[in-house]
């Protein structure tokens, strides 16, 4: 058994992927998380016999590591499906998974209405699929490499996509990215690979991608100490000496890893060179406000997976269920309801009845043909969530900035270790091989003290 005290900041998917791999190689971790349960933006509620994921929802193609992961703990993945809805232009447009010719030969009534049958979107698509070795979310991604100063708003304007094209794209990519103009082009062409092209590809656990999460805290639950806020880790001579907390005495460490967002590192490792606090500068993360509630029949027309607005800031519609028949009771259904950007700062300080009613009367405006949503006071149970930091936007020049920083941050501090989904490509695979990556440097350093 190795020796050496770890502590682990933040119990999201990061910091549960560190304190597992810790586990395996022989070094038990001590896990601290501010609030009363684990998960982060990959946690997962069970309500009445429904289970709900409240932060990520999927696993996109290219997510090595949390396949690996799922693989390990005997976790079994099922292909998620997307019939969507597009209202565009005042009427409704259908597009089905592409799994086969006939699939597209489906799509064309449905890819035509969205622009998506020109030139700008096949030169979009051309150059996207060029670039697979750069434009992933795999561990080995190469996504830095190209990485510069243009963000997607304007490359595509650079490209020529029509104004139909960019609706289709925004109203796609928004809905939970934020802000196009806020995020690199090299990022967003990533997200469009992954989740449009690559759309037929989407894979799930049968309860959730949160019950990865449950999963990961069932190996390692006995090093967690939840409802445990960090006040500061203290850096002496390069190196991390205590972590203070809230309340309670400190713990002295021969490692730390912190797995926080980036902009809350700097307000407990206030220590870190001011090129380091700098560069985590650069990350920033959308907004997001999302709704649930519980349903004893089908919101959405028959077949339908989701509906989408791309044209305005109406809330994503999605029945879960339809893909997920294990995550609600039998006969039973939910409707989920999201907004990102500026409307969802709008939406956090109203009750969670406003936001509920304010979401519905915004998709009644024009609802699904054949939909059937609930009405204000209708739902076995209605449950809010708001994401102050939802989603890292991938600002453009972060990922260059976030390879210096990992240079330089190991030589200023030699056992203080960073981890998150801003560390690599973010994502959750991005989040759980930063975990895993940072734990296997612990572990590696621990056993080189002991030899």
């Amino acid at each position: 058994m190795g020796q050496g005290t770890v502590v682990i900041i933040g119990g999201g998917a990061a910091g549960l992927s560190a304190a597992w791999t810790l586990k395996k190689r022989g070094f038990k971790a001590i896990l601290l998380e501010a609030s009363h349960r684990v998960g982060g933006r990959l946690g997962t509620d069970r309500i009445d016999g429904f289970t709900l994921d409240y932060g990520a929802d999927f696993f996109c193609n290219s997510y090595d590591v949390t396949f690996r992961i799922c693989e390990e703990l005997g976790l079994s993945l099922i292909r998620s499906e997307m019939n969507l809805g597009w209202y565009r232009n005042g009427s409704w447009a259908r597009t089905f998974p592409l799994r086969s010719f006939n699939d597209a030969l489906r799509n064309i009534p449905g890819f035509w209405k969205l622009g998506l049958v020109s030139p700008g979107f096949f030169k979009l698509a051309r150059q996207v699929q060029k670039q697979t070795e750069f434009l992933n979310f795999s561990s080995n991604s190469r996504l830095a490499e190209i990485d510069g100063n243009e963000n997607f708003g304007d490359y595509l304007a650079r490209i020529g996509v029509s104004k139909d094209v960019e609706y289709t794209l925004r109203g796609f990519l928004e809905m939970t990215m934020g802000h196009v103009e806020n995020s690199s082009a090299g990022y967003m062409r990533t997200y469009f690979m992954e989740m449009f092209l690559n759309s037929n590809k989407i894979y799930v656990p049968e309860k959730g991608a949160g019950a990865l999460i449950q999963a990961l805290y069932n190996t390692c639950s006995d090093s967690v100490r939840v409802s445990t806020a960090v006040r500061r880790v203290i850096i002496e001579d390069g190196v991390v000496t205590n972590v203070e907390l809230d309340n309670g005495p400190p713990i002295e460490v021969d490692a730390v890893i912190c797995t926080v967002p980036a902009t809350k590192v700097a307000g407990i490792v206030p220590d870190l060179s001011t090129e380091v606090l700098q560069s985590l500068g650069m990350v920033t993360y959308s907004s997001g406000c999302r709704v649930v509630v519980g349903l004893d029949h089908t919101p959405l027309p028959p077949g339908w997976h989701g509906a989408l607005y791309p044209e305005d800031e109406t809330p994503l519609l999605l029945d879960r269920s339809i893909n997920l028949p294990a995550c609600v009771p039998p006969g039973k259904h939910t409707l989920d309801m999201l907004v990102g950007r500026d409307r969802a700062k709008e939406l956090f300080p109203l009750s969670d009845e406003e936001i509920k009613r304010e979401m519905l009367n915004a998709a009644r405006r024009n609802p699904p043909p054949g939909s059937n949503l609930p009405g204000d006071d209708e739902g076995l149970f209605t449950q809010v969530y708001r994401w102050q930091e939802a989603v890292c936007m991938g600002p453009p020049g972060m990922f260059t900035a976030m390879e210096g920083m990992q240079s330089r941050l190991g030589q200023e501090v030699k056992n203080f270790f960073l981890a998150g989904d801003y560390m690599r490509i973010p994502c959750v695979n991005g989040a759980l091989g930063s975990g895993v990556d940072a734990a296997n440097q612990v572990a590696d350093m621990l056993a080189s003290q002991t030899e």
